[in-house]
């Protein structure tokens, strides 16, 4: 049944389609550029960051949205978010929205094409099946992480990064943490020879790299709990944390270290060691983050005394080129009163060693750091870093060097602090440039696409070849 979206009648979502509807402000036609439209569909949004895309009016993009999806709760929640930004106080968004409901809406899509670029957000498995036929049908995808489960899908990868490339189609993932400002500095820091020297290889034990990436199942999201599908708790349609999370810290220390360079995953990449461990979750608490009864039956092998033993969490080692990497990803319950998701970055090198960190001193704000390898090398250093700093300020006005608890802190102006939910309009924008030719996406990217997912897919199917057990945390708190 294809089903227009004023013909939607589940219980609640009324309203809030017709808010989707009728939403006003945004940019008009003539504000837009010369260039051709782009019109967006999005594919069966299950998980909220195909809304957070949305959360922002881009110029050249058509105000109106082709949604493709059955009908069901995960379609219902995602025009909810639609409506919320198109009838918000502050600067609302005006996107008018066509809803396809039925079983066979990813037919419907490739034949009805009313779009020219596609979305996807949720529901891993099977993910690159369906990307891959886009693009084969000649349909540009933005699509979030992560795109494979499966060492076994890293052909499927490279046949629709090849497709894309060779049809001149922009298939991109939606990497949001190349954009935090902690991050970006970070990787200016790490290739400034003057203050970081050469990166340190590590070991095993002691990498030159650490990560330490801790999420909330429980959260809120655009102003509200963010109520997660059942099917979320399936690892083996939303993979584990490796697959999942991991996706950002391995981009991030590829893009790091070796920046606009290609990664040969068979060459450049060896995956060391993985473990993994579950976070229980009782079902009440289970009942209160999906707002369902119980548990499904898809899950039952994993209940074990009324809890669900939800394998979110991995520790991974592996070697990128010469340098020991290790990545830690947690997944707890809720974060603590005032506190959130938390990123904690590690790069040694000869020189000095550079953090970022999210601690209760510092009100779980990301914060960048950097520490002197020796103290007799200290002022040489901070020198360094503040050369380079004012070098960046054509780039970053206002940020600047101080000292805190006896390391460099480098201060970032709050301008530039936007927050995890804008990154999402900022790589939408980054992709808009490549889809208005005003850049290619470059040939690095697609190398390093696959040695990110080999890492992931590796890892994760390693962990599951040992006992569980928890990886320590290293983070400072």
């Amino acid at each position: 049944m294809l089903m227009a979206v004023r013909c939607l009648c589940f219980a609640g979502a009324l309203l809030a389609i017709a808010a989707v509807i009728t939403g006003s402000g945004g940019l008009t036609a003539q504000s837009r550029p010369s260039v051709p439209e782009i019109r967006l569909m999005t594919l069966d949004p299950g998980h909220f960051h195909a809304a957070l895309v949305q959360k922002s009016m881009y110029a050249g993009v058509s105000p109106r949205v082709h949604v493709f999806a059955p009908l069901g709760p995960d379609l219902i929640a995602h025009l909810n978010r639609i409506s919320a930004y198109n009838t918000r106080a502050e600067n609302p968004t005006a996107w008018q929205i066509e809803v396809h409901a039925s079983s066979d809406y990813f037919e419907r899509m490739l034949q009805t094409r009313p779009g020219n670029v596609v979305i996807i957000s949720g529901r891993n498995r099977g993910k690159i099946d369906r990307i891959l036929q886009l693009v084969r049908s000649g349909l540009n995808v933005l699509a979030d992480k992560p795109w494979i489960l499966r060492t076994e899908d890293l052909p499927s990868l490279d046949a629709a990064l090849a497709t894309a490339d060779t049809r001149r189609l922009a298939a991109y993932d939606i990497m949001t943490e190349r954009f935090e400002i902690t991050s970006v500095l970070q990787r200016e820091l790490v290739n400034e020879r003057s203050v970081f020297g050469e990166p340190a290889a590590g070991t095993r034990e002691d990498p030159g790299v650490y990560m330490e990436s801790v999420h909330h199942l429980m959260k809120m999201v655009s102003g509200a709990p963010n109520i997660r599908p059942a099917w979320f708790f399936d690892t083996a349609e939303q993979g584990e944390g490796l697959n999942d999370i991991g996706t950002h810290l391995v981009d991030l220390v590829q893009w790091t270290l070796f920046p606009n360079q290609g990664i040969d995953y068979r060459r450049d990449v060896t995956v060391l060691s993985a473990q993994r461990w579950p976070t229980d979750i009782p079902e009440a608490e289970f009942r209160r983050v999906t707002g369902e009864p119980a548990f499904p039956s898809a899950l039952s092998a994993n209940v074990q005394a009324g809890r669900l033993e939800y394998y979110c969490n991995t520790f991974v080692t592996y070697r990128l080129r010469d340098v020991n990497v290790a990545l830690n990803v947690v997944w707890d319950w809720e974060a603590p009163e005032g506190g959130g998701d938390t990123h904690y970055a590690r790069y040694r090198g000869a020189l000095s060693t550079i953090e970022v960190r999210q601690t209760r001193a510092d009100g779980y704000r990301p914060e960048l750091y950097v520490i002197p390898a020796e103290p007799a090398g200290a002022a040489a250093v901070r020198a360094a870093l503040e050369t380079k700093v004012s070098s960046l300020q054509g780039t970053y006005p206002g940020i600047s060097v101080d000292e805190r608890g006896g390391l460099f802190h480098v201060a970032i102006p709050d301008t530039f602090r936007v927050g995890h939910e804008a990154h999402f309009a900022q790589v939408m924008s980054h992709y808009l440039d490549y889809l208005h030719g005003r850049d290619t996406i470059p040939a690095w990217e697609r190398a390093n696409m696959l040695a990110k997912y080999y890492v992931t897919t590796t890892g994760t199917e390693m962990s599951r070849q040992s006992e569980p057990r928890v990886a320590p945390r290293v983070a400072p708190q």
